[in-house]
């Protein structure tokens, strides 16, 4: 096993399989590729031809490269193509009958110091190894899609498979140009171990009808800043592929996170599994394309409803960089903004961060100095919620404690005039009790801004069942005039980004808990498997580890699911008083401001 990798079997040369043999090809490796079906064969070498085309036109690959790589590819329907090959890569369907044979008749083709290595992201790498009578050659090698282009490789090892095995495929996907990381044998494995329990968390949220899957979507990429959205991308991967691999992690984790929504088994059985067959979540211009068409689930195009009250004028109450951050953004859109704190002091210091803030976008060419001086000129700082007498909009965004916004909203409730909007930027506690903290329920609404304020896009509009069909319409109007994107969210733990994002974080929090991967692999891997701005821990860290628990408490104790409960690894560090970047040290040290 210390022979160079240099010949490599691919077997099922679907997408996958067809993304793998170009990237071993385009790295000086002979390719033989063998599927069952002849045109499967003539399919793959064509798709590689077209994806080498437009590299060439991309000047990220030279006509000389490109007729070398296409010369270092064969195709084969015959599995004693691959007796002369020093690495053989199955990609087969997600079938231990299929994949078990498939090892059984490699034994008998292969030399013994070949590495067999399967594709599987959801089957039992130790199981299929059984199956051969060298287990300790055969591995897993998890690609990612699109091959060509997605940069993490799990190199997966079972308990029998030898250390040079899974160094010398480690040493190929560096030189493919990949970065591998070293994980243990359980379904998912780190990436798709994260993200398919997210993603079926977000069919459980459509299936319940709490939002609408563009709402769903639209929230995690605005939100989070992901490259799709998790309805959007079960279509991708396909949603009976992802019902296998949820079926996999479930048995062995008998979390009820991994247990597949009913939607999923539902949509797979009649035939709709995403792009590939022209429908799943969404609709699809015809099987295989990307394009979503209309279909009767889809918003009409003049989903802009029109405001039931007029707002003038905005009041923002707090001090902190959330409260600062929203003033400016209504500021910006023209409003006239009154910025109350519990002192004088407070108010101007928080005007001053918003022209600090002005200033920089001026310096960044954003906008002009006259327009961020009358941008500031709006915002009128008050040590007294009295300033509100006049506001239309009444906007907290105080510490998260529902006894300080039950008061404050008690406050609003006798100072701001008949008919204001009363709003709340919670993203944990329940809106309806701060409406009920006042004589008008009715009036009360969630807005919850993301942070930054003025960069992030995102805003839930949270509904309570007391809440006024014209407070609703209104909000969602005032949120496309100061240019943000409203999802609509009924009043429950965590809204749509939280109630998705903080199980994901907590699971990943379980995995280096159970010394299955270590911080730094799993970061790699969410960044580089799933597109994923920054990874579990670094997320964790910026937002703090005590927000993130006490998030996380909140979602446990409204759904009872076990599976919620905060991991004790979390715990155990907020009670160390490691919380992240604010303190210096929470999964990692930082320097000290």
């Amino acid at each position: 096993m210390d022979t160079p990798l240099n010949t490599v079997a691919v077997i099922g040369l679907g997408t996958m399989g067809t993304g793998i043999a170009e990237v071993l090809a385009r790295a000086g490796r002979e390719v033989i590729g063998i599927d069952i079906s002849e045109a499967a064969g003539a399919q793959a070498v064509s798709a590689i031809e077209s994806s080498t085309a437009r590299a060439v036109r991309r000047a990220q690959l030279t006509e000389d490269e490109r007729r070398d790589a296409l010369a270092r590819i064969r195709t084969f329907t015959d599995l004693q193509a691959a007796a002369d090959a020093d690495l053989v890569i199955e990609v087969a369907p997600e079938s231990y009958e299929i994949k078990q044979q498939l090892i059984r008749e490699l034994d008998a083709v292969v030399r013994p110091e070949t590495i067999i290595a399967t594709g599987t992201n959801a089957l039992s790498v130790t199981r299929l190894a059984a199956e051969s009578a060298r287990p300790e050659r055969v591995l897993g090698l998890h690609f990612f899609n699109p091959a060509p282009a997605m940069k993490l490789v799990e190199v997966v090892s079972s308990v029998l498979t030898a250390p040079a095995a899974v160094a010398s495929v480690t040493d190929l996907a560096y030189a493919l140009g990949k970065e591998p990381v070293a994980v243990g044998d359980r379904p998912g494995f780190v990436a798709d171990g994260l993200l398919f329990g997210y993603l079926n968390q977000a069919a459980a949220m459509y299936e319940a009808k709490y939002a609408s899957r563009e709402d769903i979507d639209a929230a995690m990429r605005l939100g989070c800043g992901l490259p799709m959205g998790p309805l959007a991308l079960l279509d991708l991967i396909g949603v009976d592929t992802a019902r296998t691999v949820l079926d996999a992690m479930y048995s062995e984790s008998h979390d009820r996170l991994h247990a597949p929504a009913p939607i999923l088994k539902q949509l797979s059985e009649a035939g709709l599994t995403g792009r590939k067959s022209g429908r799943g979540f969404y609709s699809y211009e015809q099987p295989g394309s990307s394009t979503v068409v209309r279909d009767a689930l889809t918003p009409p195009q003049d989903g802009r409803q029109n405001g039931g009250r007029t707002i003038r004028s905005v009041g923002v109450a707090g001090s902190g960089t959330m409260a600062s951050g929203i003033a400016e953004v209504f500021a910006k859109a023209g409003y006239d903004v009154v910025l109350a704190a519990r002192s004088e002091e407070k108010a101007e210091k928080a005007k001053s961060r918003i022209g600090k803030s002005l200033s920089r976008s001026v310096d960044k060419g954003r906008m002009t100095a006259e327009t961020a001086a009358k941008t500031l000129d709006r915002i009128t700082p008050a040590g007294t919620y009295d300033a509100f007498a006049d506001v239309d909009l009444a906007l907290e965004a105080v510490a998260e404690d529902l006894e300080i916004k039950q008061q404050l909203f008690a406050a609003f409730d006798k100072v701001c005039k008949p008919g204001a909007i009363l709003a709340t930027t919670t993203s944990s506690l329940p809106v309806v009790a701060c409406a009920r903290a006042t004589s008008r329920p009715g009036d009360v609404i969630g807005m919850h801004f993301f942070n930054p304020a003025p960069a992030m896009k995102l805003v839930e509009v949270v509904r309570t069942v007391l809440t006024d069909d014209d407070v609703h319409a209104t909000v969602r109007q005032v949120c496309a005039t100061i240019k943000k994107h409203p999802v609509d969210c009924g009043d429950r733990a965590g809204f749509i980004v939280n109630a998705l994002l903080f199980p994901y974080l907590n699971n990943a929090v379980k995995m280096v808990q159970e010394h299955y991967a270590t911080l730094d692999d799993i970061d790699a891997a969410m960044k580089l498997g799933g597109g994923y701005p920054m990874g579990p821990f670094e997320l964790l860290d910026v937002v703090g580890l005590d927000v993130s628990l006490a998030i996380e408490k909140v979602l446990h104790r409204e759904f009872r699911d076990p599976g919620l409960a905060p991991a004790p690894l979390l715990e155990h560090l907020v009670a160390a008083g490691c919380l992240g970047r604010k303190t210096g040290r929470g999964f990692r040290e930082y320097a000290r401001r």
